[in-house]
């Protein structure tokens, strides 16, 4: 399944095993449940896993569900849908009051929208050529069915007006962002809506201002190494299993953010503040795809602890972006070095925009455009 590296470890689905699939069925170009029936479950059934489906009727329905419902009858928890769907499941079982241990239990994405961000991921991971559609569908169900799992990160994102959001593919805000909640109404077209929404967002590239921060991977030329304690493990933005001293943090109480300061204070002196504060995009991605055929992070792993940071920088002509991200469907896009383009493994990161314009995403999904950090 997933080439096992070192440092990471592997479980497997026990047999006969129990699915809850949740499935959106209005999702991408709306075949979903059609895909599921006629695709998935002979494949289910041929691997002794017996599903429970659960038909999403309304927007935070998946969320609610899992938020509130006794899971322990099932083995794993399946999503039929886009990226989105996802996202509601993982906010809803970090709200749980035992997040803890629920979040233990195997997530399994199958795609059903229009991006299918994570699922192509997966499938690059696991060294599978690049599909689209039925096959990377067919691929993705194969992959459930041998039933080998492991870890993935998640960031933790902090918003200006207190939010606290969990997010498994990517921060978006300006020129990518505006693509994706532009082109939803073009959502019946399955992935090419985000072709003409790219086409569309061209024709009236704007500029975003803000001021963008970040905690370098890798400390750069110039600036002190972030301390770390060597016997914690990171995961992006989000020290894991750092457990506070007994009495302090109440059961089920969210982990600390313990790379990042208050929003209202000013980002630590080891971190980074990028000079430039025009951008016509910045995103944050945690996935090598951001969409099926995107592939935004090549160097990207499911569990490597690190986020990958993109920021286009003001002064790119229309051209120079079109051959961006045309480079992108084959991964290619650094190497046409372009001057406005920057890409920096970061832990964690800040963007400070200067006023509430442009369109910031996470996962996908529409997000007020506010002070944001993970």
């Amino acid at each position: 399944l997933l080439p096992p590296r070192l440092g990471d470890s592997y479980g497997v689905l026990p047999r006969p095993c129990r699915a809850l699939v949740l499935l959106n069925p209005q999702s991408g170009a709306g075949r979903a449940l059609e895909d599921f029936q006629a695709v998935v479950q002979p494949m289910l059934a041929e691997a002794d896993i017996a599903t429970t489906v659960f038909i999403t009727e309304r927007p935070h329905h998946a969320h609610e569900k899992v938020r509130d419902e006794d899971l322990s009858q099932w083995d794993t928890l399946v999503v039929m849908a886009g990226d989105g769907l996802l996202y509601e499941v993982v906010n809803g079982l970090m709200e749980r009051p035992d997040w803890e241990d629920i979040m233990k239990k195997p997530l399994c994405i199958l795609p059903g929208g229009s991006g299918n961000a994570l699922a192509a991921s997966i499938n690059h991971y696991a060294g599978n050529d690049h599909v689209a559609k039925k096959k990377l569908l067919t691929n993705c169900a194969f992959i459930l069915c041998k039933g080998l799992h492991t870890q993935m990160d998640l960031v933790s994102l902090s918003t200006a007006s207190g939010k606290r959001l969990f997010s498994f593919l990517g921060f978006g805000w300006g020129f990518i962002s505006d693509v994706d909640i532009d082109s939803e109404k073009y959502r019946r077209l399955g992935n090419a809506r985000f072709t003409l929404g790219t086409l569309q967002c061209l024709a009236k590239l704007r500029v975003y201002q803000g001021r963008l921060s970040y905690l370098p991977a890798v400390p750069e030329q110039g600036t002190a190494p972030a301390p770390r304690d060597s016997h914690v493990p990171v995961t992006n933005g989000q020290a894991g299993r750092i457990l506070p001293p007994a009495g302090t943090e109440a059961d089920g109480a969210l982990p600390a953010d313990s790379l990042l300061v208050p929003l209202c204070q000013p980002v630590p002196t080891h971190w980074t503040v990028v000079p430039e504060e025009e951008f016509v995009t910045v995103y944050a991605i945690y996935q090598s795809h951001l969409g099926t055929n995107l592939l935004m992070a090549p160097a990207a792993r499911l569990h490597d602890g690190c986020i990958h940071l993109f920021y286009l920088k003001a002064g790119i002509s229309r051209v120079a972006l079109l051959k961006l991200f045309l480079a992108m469907a084959r991964g290619t896009h650094l190497d046409l070095n372009c001057p406005h383009l920057r890409y920096v493994p970061v832990r964690a990161f800040r963007l400070e925009p200067r006023a509430a314009a442009g369109i910031m995403t996470v996962d996908g999904e529409a997000l007020a455009c506010e002070p944001v950090q993970g």
